[in-house]
């Protein structure tokens, strides 16, 4: 069974966020879900808060197959955090996916990780990453999944679903979903 680290940062958008969990869980995937802060209790960008199942510090020493990153105003924390910055180096010296939405592919870029890659990812942050796809709702290059925010989010997850299990566990998934 897949394991997916989703970190969340107070002020994430969540349905970056809350739609690839369920996509993914629905697979089959443990996710993970970790607070940035202390708490296990996050609030997002439109004021819905969702109960973590755990905290980043926590889990710190755990591998996953994935880490995924949801945008939104809260990328600002996650971006701040060097134990973010940590996680993802470790996941692509590891080979291991890494997925990030909307304003997230910017932590991956702050930490070098695409230079030479095709990605996409939300126009509010084209100005830092003038070389984003903006035409491109999902973009897979390696090891690093993004796109472009949360109207892209259940076909963001169904891609995940698709490198994390395979073509078929995603189309079953869509299936069920009517997507």
């Amino acid at each position: 069974m897949p394991t997916v680290l989703t970190l969340l940062a107070e002020g994430f958008e969540e349905i970056e966020a809350t739609a690839p969990i369920d996509l993914l869980r629905r697979a089959g995937a443990e996710v993970v879900v970790a607070a940035l802060g202390e708490g296990i209790h996050v609030t997002g960008r439109a004021g819905i808060t969702v109960h973590a199942t755990t905290t980043l510090a926590a889990v710190e020493s755990t591998t996953f197959d994935c880490v995924f990153l949801p945008g939104g105003p809260g990328t600002k924390h996650l971006r701040a955090d060097p134990r973010v910055r940590a996680r993802v180096l470790g996941q692509h010296t590891g080979g291991r996916w890494i997925a990030a939405i909307c304003a997230a592919p910017t932590v991956l870029n702050d930490a070098g990780l695409l230079a030479g890659r095709r990605y996409t990812a939300h126009f509010s942050v084209a100005a830092e990453l003038p070389d984003l796809l903006a035409n491109e709702r999902v973009v897979v290059d390696g090891n690093i999944i993004t796109s472009r925010g949360a109207g892209t989010a259940v076909e963001f997850g169904l891609v995940l679903v698709e490198k994390l299990f395979s073509s078929d566990k995603s189309r079953e998934v869509a299936a069920s979903i009517c997507a």
